[in-house]
């Protein structure tokens, strides 16, 4: 199975320019190609993990990938599935976006051998760029009715769209053309919203190019498909807040727990969108989740492979140690500091200076019961557990055995209240 055949059986054509002839060239020759990604944020999040995982089968494949970070044109802002015009960040902002993403995207892909990966910055080439040099040898290539029908800046019409914004695709063009040209560059791929901004390179390389209007073509345009989930939301987000590749900002437990909880009719199509298992194995994992779906292996293998891809298998180690911790029935105790960081970090915290307290004291403190009475009251009903063992011993004093990495204390109150007890 070639890499196209490989890629339909996941799902991840959506479009392609000429298929056919992409089938040839990649059949025939290492093929160069690019993705891009605009800095605006200082973290790729899971919604662009797609677009990168695409690249590094393309280089498992033989094939060499460009990951192009846009300190140019995130300064500009892309309208692509946006209804309103983007708030426009400092250059030194984006210049720190920039770097950070760039850090990320060296993670992902191999930069050694014959078909090593670059990660490149188009204000290297754009940002140097005068406004009659823009305009005369870029701009005269792009009719204006030709810009307008693109859906990205059709659909902004009515709402409005600043230039800034409508000459985005000029710039992401001359990207297409300048690497091309450049690098030998001959498939850009992208997101299904990136699909007008990609055809309209490949129309800028054959212009200044001199080429006639069904000239074969000396470059391709491909797009995988919006990832949403079986409900129809868009996937990448839960309760609210994006699952981030920077461990800062989402947790690789968290990470670990967005993916493991994935709905069972999306599991399959997850599995073959994101990770390297063979159609055999998701296969055999399919069969599971028919027969035996209380197992959850599916679910398990998804987080296992795509929590390892993105933050290694340290983390993941973490992940499930915390997991287990939680809810398999592990020892809490057994837990470093950093993995009660990572486990609790959305749970009540309250910091304790004293060496030793007396726990009645610390629930009315902490706000875990309401006033000393009903400390002992719950106490008394089997309601409160330390590190995960119910206490009942009313005179009890939090000590040193309590204390996980001497730094924090998990209380429990009911089922499923957890507070955090920290020692400054």
């Amino acid at each position: 199975m070639d890499v196209l055949q490989d890629l339909e059986w996941r799902g991840l054509i959506n479009q392609v320019t000429d298929r056919e002839g992409l089938h040839e060239l990649l059949n025939n020759k290492q093929v160069t190609m690019y993705c891009g990604f605009d800095p605006t944020g200082d973290s790729l999040h899971i919604g662009h993990l797609l677009t990168i995982i695409t690249l590094r089968r393309f280089q498992l494949a033989g094939h060499k990938p460009l990951a192009l970070v846009g300190g140019a044109t995130g300064l500009i802002g892309d309208p692509s599935g946006k209804k309103a015009e983007r708030t426009l960040n400092e250059e030194d902002v984006v210049r720190m976006y920039t770097g950070r993403i760039k850090n990320q995207l060296q993670k992902y892909l191999d930069f050694d051998g014959s078909k090593k990966a670059e990660v490149l910055n188009n204000y290297d080439w754009i940002g140097s760029m005068d406004i009659i040099t823009f305009l005369r040898d870029v701009g005269k290539h792009f009719g204006l009715n030709y810009m307008l029908s693109k859906e990205s800046v059709e659909s902004r019409i009515q709402s409005g769209i600043s230039f800034t914004e409508f000459s985005y695709q000029i710039l992401q063009s001359f990207d297409f053309y300048h690497l091309n040209k450049e690098q030998g560059c001959q498939l850009q791929i992208g997101g299904s919203d990136q699909w007008g901004n990609i055809t309209a390179g490949l129309e800028l390389i054959r212009r200044m190019k001199g080429g006639e209007e069904g000239d074969e073509p000396d470059a391709y345009g491909f797009t995988i498909p919006l990832v949403t989930k079986a409900d129809g939301t868009k996937f990448g987000k839960t309760e609210g807040k994006a699952i981030w590749l920077d461990p800062e900002k989402t947790s690789p437990y968290e990470f670990y727990q967005f993916l493991i909880n994935t709905d069972d009719r999306d599991v399959v199509k997850f599995l073959k969108y994101f990770t390297f298992l063979s159609e055999e194995e998701i296969q055999a994992l399919e069969e599971e989740l028919k027969t035996q779906p209380e197992e959850r292996k599916a679910h398990r293998r998804l987080a296992e492979e795509v929590t390892r891809f993105v933050h290694g298998e340290e983390a993941l180690k973490q992940a499930q140690h915390i997991s287990e911790a939680l809810f398999g029935g592990g020892d809490f105790k057994q837990l470093t500091a950093d993995e009660v960081k990572q486990g609790f970090k959305d749970v009540p915290t309250h910091v304790v200076e004293e060496e030793e307290k007396g726990l009645i004291d610390l629930l009315v403190e902490a706000g875990i019961s309401s006033s000393k009475r009903q400390a002992r009251e719950d106490m008394k009903n089997g309601a409160v557990y330390i590190n995960g063992e119910r206490c009942q011993q009313m005179d009890k004093v939090i000590e040193e055995e309590d204390k996980i990495d001497q730094a924090f204390t998990i209380i429990r109150r009911g089922k499923k209240k957890y507070f955090l007890i920290q020692y400054a």
